[in-house]
C-alpha cells in the first residue's frame, strides 16, 4: 500500500513546479489546435503539462497506469497498483481566451479504489486536495462539509450548451434554483460546490474532467452520480451531477420528468 502522505508531498511539488511553466508559456504565445471542433481546443501547454506529470509519475511511482486527456489512456480495470487520471489544463478555452478560470487536475486510485484528488486553481495558486478519511483542504486549511442546501436556495453550475438546448428540462431546473452559473471549467465548477458557493454542478464530462473533483466531493458527503443515479466508473463519459443530497434529488427528479 502506498503512503498517502508520500504521494501528497510529491504531487504538491509537481503543481508548484508546473505553475510557472503554464503561466509563462501562455505569455510567450500558444500553439493552438482544434480537436473535435473549433470549441474543443488543445495547446502546446496542455501537451507539455501532461508530459511533465507523466514523467514525474514514472520517476516517483514506477509501474503506475495513467489515463490522460492528451496522451495514452490506460484502463483502471487492468491497473493492479496506482492509477492516475490527469487533466493538464481543464478549461482550455478560458486559458486561451482569458488566461483565467482554468485548473490542473490529478486523481489517484489504488487497486481500483479512490485514494486522492487534486484540483489546482493555477491563477490564484490554491490547491484543493483530499481523499477518503482525510477530509478536503484548500492548501493547508480544511474545508467544512457544505450545508445540505435545497435547489431553490442555491446557485447551480451548468453546461452552457445543455442549458441553451433545454437538455432534459434543464431550463426548468435552473428556474427552480437561485440562478445559473457557467464557468467553463469542471475543476472551477467543482471548487464552487466544494466550498458551498454553488448547490451543484451539471455537465457532460469525461473521466479526466470529473475524477479528481468526484473524490473530493464524496469526501465531503456530496452526491456525485450521473443524472440517472448511476455510479461513475472512471472509464466512461456521461452526464455528471455533483450536488448536495437535497439538490441532487430535486434536480434528478426534474430532469427525469422531461
Amino acid at each position: 500500500m502506498y503512503d498517502q502522505q508520500q504521494i501528497h508531498q510529491e504531487v504538491k511539488q509537481w503543481f508548484r513546479q508546473v505553475r510557472p511553466r503554464i503561466l509563462e508559456g501562455r505569455e510567450r504565445g500558444l500553439d493552438i489546435e482544434n480537436k473535435t471542433s473549433r470549441l474543443d481546443l488543445v495547446t502546446n501547454i496542455d501537451k507539455e503539462t501532461e508530459k511533465f506529470y507523466r514523467q514525474k509519475i514514472a520517476e516517483s511511482f514506477p509501474g503506475s497506469s495513467v489515463l490522460g486527456e492528451e496522451g495514452s489512456k490506460d484502463d483502471i480495470n487492468n491497473a493492479p497498483g496506482l492509477f492516475w487520471v490527469i487533466d493538464p489544463i481543464d478549461g482550455t478555452m478560458n486559458f486561451v481566451k482569458q488566461g483565467a478560470s482554468f485548473a490542473s487536475m490529478i486523481a489517484v486510485y489504488y487497486q481500483q479504489k479512490p485514494l486522492l484528488g487534486y484540483i489546482y486553481d493555477v491563477v490564484h495558486d490554491h490547491l484543493y486536495w483530499g481523499g477518503h478519511g482525510l477530509g478536503v483542504y484548500c492548501d493547508d486549511k480544511q474545508l467544512p462539509v457544505p450545508e445540505n442546501t435545497a435547489l431553490k436556495d442555491g446557485l447551480l453550475g451548468v453546461n452552457g450548451p445543455m442549458l441553451m438546448s433545454n437538455y432534459r428540462n434543464l431550463q426548468e431546473v435552473v428556474k427552480q434554483s437561485a440562478g445559473a452559473r457557467i464557468y467553463g471549467s469542471a475543476g472551477i465548477e467543482y471548487i464552487h460546490v466544494l466550498k458551498g458557493k454553488c448547490v451543484g454542478y451539471l455537465s457532460h464530462l469525461s473521466p479526466w474532467d470529473y475524477a479528481a473533483g468526484s473524490i473530493l466531493a464524496e469526501s465531503l458527503n456530496l452526491s456525485v452520480k450521473t443524472i440517472d443515479g448511476k455510479t461513475l466508473d472512471v472509464v466512461s463519459s456521461g452526464d455528471v451531477l455533483v450536488a448536495t443530497d437535497k439538490a441532487y434529488n430535486q434536480i434528478s427528479s426534474l430532469m427525469a420528468a422531461e
